[in-house]
C-alpha cells in the first residue's frame, strides 16, 4: 500500500508540471507530447543566455550531448558509445538505408502496415542503391510474423519496423523478430519512436543493429529532437554519405584548427550531423530527467492501468468497439476504439477539450504519464452522454 501510494504521489507532482493539465485532457503524445515546465524553463535559461551573450557558451552543448548519451543509453540498455543525437526518427533510418553494407538486389523487409517514415526513407534508398522492398502482409492490420518468415529468401538482408505500430498501438514482439533477423542472419532495423520512454527495452540483448527514435512523443522533448543507436559490430560496416567535422576527435580543442588528419570517432557520434540545435538538446535533457526520475516500468503500469480503465467501459458498451490488441505482448500506451458515428464523435470530444486524433477508421487515444483517473473517468462520461443521444 506504501508503494502505491508513493508511486501516487510522484505522478501527481509530474502531472503538476504540465500546464495544460488545467485546461484540456492531452491524449496524444503519440503524435506529439505537451512541454513540461522544466522543458520551457530549460530553454528559456538559453535563450537569457544566448540575449545576454556575455560569455563563450558554445562548449555547453557538448557537455549537455555528453549527458544525453549516457542516459539515452540507460533508458534502452546501451552503452553511451552506441548513442547518437539525430534530429528525428527518419536521420536513423536513413542511416540505415544509406548506410548498411548492401549490394544491388538486395531485399529489405517491411510491414504493409508500416509509419510512412520506416517506408520512404527505403524508398529512397532502394531506388538509388537497387535494393528490393518486399512488404509483409499483415493479418488483421497486424505484423505477421510467420508471414514474415515466408517471406524471407535467399537475398533478404534486412527487417525494417516500427516497435509500436502508430495507429493501433499494435507492439511488435521484439524479441521473436529478434530471434528471427539471428536465425537468418538478417540486419534489424527498429523504428522506436511510438515505445519510447513508455515501454522497457534492452537493445544490446535483443541484437537490434540500429534503433531509432524521435524524442518530440512520449519523451515529451522539443521537436527536432532525437537519437540512433548502433551495434558495435555494426558501427564499422556502416558507410555514411555524409560526414562532418565534428565526426572527428578534436578533443575540445578548438585554437588549432587546422589539422585535416585526426581520427573518426569509434563511437555512434561519428554519424551525427555536427554542431547541435542546442535549445532542443536542452529542452531534450529536461525532458529526459523527468522519464529517468519516474522509471519507465513504473510509467509502463501507469499508462496501462489507464488504459485498462478505458477498455473495460469500452468493451461493455455496445456502441463501441475496441480496434487495440490488449494481449500482454502486444498491448501499449495506445488505445484505439471505433464507432458507427466516428467523425461525429471526434469533433464532439474535441469540442470537449479533449485532445485526440482519428487514425485508420479508429479514435485513437494515448495516455501518459501526466493523465489521471479524472481524465479517463470524465472521457468514459462523454462517451456514455454521446452514445445516448446519437444511438449507434
Amino acid at each position: 500500500m506504501a508503494k502505491t501510494k508513493v508511486a501516487d504521489d510522484s505522478f501527481r507532482r509530474a502531472r503538476a508540471l504540465f500546464p495544460h493539465t488545467r485546461r484540456v485532457v492531452y491524449f496524444n503524445s503519440a503524435s506529439y507530447g505537451p512541454f513540461c515546465t522544466p522543458v520551457a524553463e530549460a530553454m528559456r535559461r538559453n535563450i537569457d543566455l544566448r540575449l545576454a551573450a556575455d560569455r563563450d557558451d558554445s562548449h555547453d552543448a557538448f557537455t549537455c550531448a555528453e549527458s544525453l548519451r549516457r542516459d539515452l543509453a540507460a533508458l534502452i540498455g546501451a552503452r553511451k558509445q552506441d548513442i547518437g543525437l539525430g534530429l528525428n526518427t527518419s536521420f536513423g533510418l536513413n542511416l540505415a538505408a544509406w548506410g548498411l553494407p548492401l549490394e544491388r538486389g538486395d531485399e529489405v523487409l517491411l510491414s504493409e502496415v508500416e509509419f510512412p517514415a520506416g517506408v520512404y526513407s527505403w524508398r529512397g534508398a532502394a531506388e538509388a542503391r537497387g535494393l528490393k522492398l518486399t512488404f509483409v502482409p499483415a493479418r488483421e492490420r497486424r505484423f505477421d510474423i510467420e508471414a514474415c518468415r515466408r517471406a524471407i529468401t535467399r537475398r533478404t538482408r534486412v527487417l525494417s519496423i516500427s516497435w509500436v505500430q502508430f495507429f493501433n498501438g499494435f507492439k511488435n514482439d521484439l524479441p521473436a523478430l529478434a530471434e528471427l533477423c539471428r536465425e537468418h542472419g538478417l540486419y534489424f532495423v527498429v523504428d522506436g519512436i511510438q515505445g519510447m520512454g513508455v515501454e522497457p527495452i534492452n537493445v544490446r540483448r535483443l541484437g537490434i543493429d540500429i534503433f531509432t527514435s524521435g524524442c518530440q512523443k512520449w519523451m515529451l522533448s522539443p521537436q527536432g529532437s532525437g537519437f540512433f543507436y548502433v551495434a558495435e559490430r555494426v558501427r564499422e560496416r556502416l558507410r555514411s554519405s555524409y560526414l562532418t567535422w565534428h565526426a572527428a576527435d578534436w578533443k575540445m580543442r578548438y585554437d588549432d584548427l587546422f589539422k585535416y588528419d585526426l581520427p573518426f570517432f569509434s563511437s555512434a557520434r561519428r554519424f551525427e550531423l555536427g554542431y547541435y540545435a542546442v535549445l532542443n538538446l536542452l529542452g531534450m535533457q529536461a525532458a529526459v530527467e523527468l522519464i529517468k526520475g519516474l522509471g519507465i516500468r513504473r510509467i509502463q503500469r501507469h499508462n496501462y492501468a489507464l488504459i485498462d480503465r478505458l477498455a473495460a467501459f469500452l468493451n461493455q458498451h455496445p456502441a463501441y468497439q475496441v480496434t487495440s490488441s490488449m494481449d500482454r505482448r502486444h498491448r501499449s500506451s495506445i488505445l484505439t476504439f471505433s464507432c458507427a458515428r466516428l467523425k461525429e464523435l471526434h469533433r464532439h470530444l474535441l469540442k470537449q477539450r479533449f485532445i485526440c486524433v482519428r487514425r485508420e477508421g479508429s479514435i485513437r487515444i494515448s495516455v501518459h504519464l501526466f493523465n489521471n483517473n479524472q481524465d479517463i473517468d470524465r472521457l468514459i462520461q462523454t462517451l456514455d452522454e454521446f452514445a445516448d443521444r446519437f444511438p449507434m
